[in-house]
């Protein structure tokens, strides 16, 4: 049996336009975002590099985090993101990308 979890999260752009969400699924929810699907602040401002996430295993918990997290001001936000990912790195990169498989011969012998 999984457990469930539900994360809070915080996308930006480059010119670091946040947008912070709450989901029980976190890459699928990325995804949609940069397909532009996320709705419609993050269709207008592109904002998909996933730059902050915590997890919960309750959705009463994150969706109380996420509610907290959005009534900060901006500097707190930025600080808590500097403190886990300094260089607001994309810890997304590469997620949903096509991958090409190599497959290399088996030696049954």
């Amino acid at each position: 049996m999984s457990i469930k979890q539900y994360h809070v999260y915080i996308l930006a752009i480059k010119s670091r336009t946040l947008y912070i969400g709450m989901t029980g699924s976190l890459m699928p929810g990325v995804l949609r975002h940069r397909s532009g699907e996320g709705g419609k602040f993050s269709s207008k401002y592109r904002v998909f590099r996933l730059i902050y996430c915590e997890t919960f295993s309750s959705a009463e918990n994150a969706i109380r985090r996420e509610t907290e997290i959005k009534k900060w001001r901006r500097q707190k936000k930025i600080a808590l993101i500097q403190k886990k990912n300094p260089a607001w790195e994309d810890l997304a990169a590469g997620c949903g990308e096509s991958v090409e498989m190599m497959l290399r011969p088996v030696n049954l012998s």
